[in-house]
């Protein structure tokens, strides 16, 4: 039997977009799903192209369950887990975006373990894991840097990722040399192409508040942004490539929120955009009744800027990464085409 690659969060955004890059490379997926049967999460998964020799196999598997997780892990070669919760409108910090990162990452941990079949596992962290929540302005940080100042008050995202990340290092650290590889793959803000409605609420609300108009101006926010293909292709290109253990940021380029909608409003003139930014008052105002950003989040992220070292990905992964402003710019067909907002 060819090898398997398992793909954890398999109908997240960029879940659903490592499916579809090695479904096209001819290669036998299983792809973890929480609800197989609902199909917001699922057709757009079905209707992916599968090259000859590839196949697709969609399972049913949540991360707490601990049979489930050993059941899925069962006989597969290389893993691939992206599944995590982003923290855009959860109420409890701790239990819908720290517990699912962490305990989720211990059990494929622990079913790697008791499989014996994976040579190689490929994480998803981020850049949230890398950045600290308090930094000076304009730093450009690197794959030695960690969050180590996050909580669940002031970066709850972050200390999910952090911790996880850490959590699947100190295992790998016990494992003999040679008997796997684990490389960690670190996006920042994603964009491009979404596959279903559901991909709408991590990051690509940037876009769809956009294209909504939700506010007439743009905030004062920088913005580091990355292909949702690019970001697919550097997890598989991990697979065989990378440094053991490696840490690698994938990152595009960057502009600020005002220059995004620059972008959109030349790329599609028929439509309204934003113009102009909003004074930084009024954003604190904004935040307070915006459904999706607190003030908390707003006195950190608002006028700062940092960038990302994304080299040892161009040269240990070899990628070659899209101009973001092609990202943003295929971000809108989709969600203007099946009426999504």
């Amino acid at each position: 039997m060819s090898d398997t690659v398992l793909v954890t969060g398999a109908s997240g955004y960029i879940g659903s977009h490592i499916v579809a890059n090695l479904l096209s490379k001819g290669k036998r997926v299983r792809a973890t799903v929480r609800e197989p049967n609902d199909e917001e999460r699922v057709n757009h998964l079905k209707k992916l192209p599968i090259v000859d020799g590839g196949e697709l196999e969609i399972v049913k598997m949540d991360l707490f369950n601990e049979k489930e997780v050993n059941d899925v892990v069962d006989g597969c070669t290389d893993i691939i887990h992206t599944a995590a919760s982003l923290y855009v409108g959860k109420k409890d910090a701790q239990k819908d975006v720290v517990d699912p990162s962490i305990i989720g990452t211990q059990n494929i941990c622990n079913a790697i373990d008791l499989a014996g079949t994976v040579k190689h596992l490929v994480h998803t962290s981020s850049t949230a894991a890398i950045r600290p929540t308090n930094y000076v302005d304009g730093t450009c940080f690197t794959s030695e840097s960690w969050a180590d100042d996050a909580t669940l008050e002031n970066n709850a995202y972050g200390l999910a990722k952090a911790g996880a990340e850490k959590l699947v290092r100190e295992w790998y650290s016990k494992k003999k040399s040679g008997e796997m590889k684990l490389v960690t793959i670190h996006p920042c803000v994603v964009f491009g192409p979404p596959m279903s409605k559901r991909h709408l609420s991590g990051s690509l609300g940037y876009i769809e508040a956009f294209v909504k108009r939700t506010l007439p101006k743009s905030m004062p926010i920088h913005i580091n942004i990355v292909d949702v293909r690019d970001v697919a292709e550097a997890h598989v290109r991990a697979l065989d490539k990378g440094v053991d253990s490696g840490r690698y940021l994938v990152v595009g380029g960057d502009m600020w929120m005002k220059d995004v909608a620059d972008v959109l409003r030349g790329a599609y003139p028929e439509r309204k955009w934003a113009k102009g930014v909003l004074p930084y008052s009024i954003c604190l105002v904004a935040a307070f009744f915006h459904p999706k950003i607190s003030i908390k989040w707003a006195r950190t992220h608002l006028r700062h800027h940092c960038t990302y070292d994304a080299s040892p990905a161009m040269k240990d992964l070899e990628m070659e990464f899209r101009p973001i402003e092609e990202s943003i710019i295929d971000s809108v067909p989709p969600i203007l085409e099946n009426k999504w907002i």
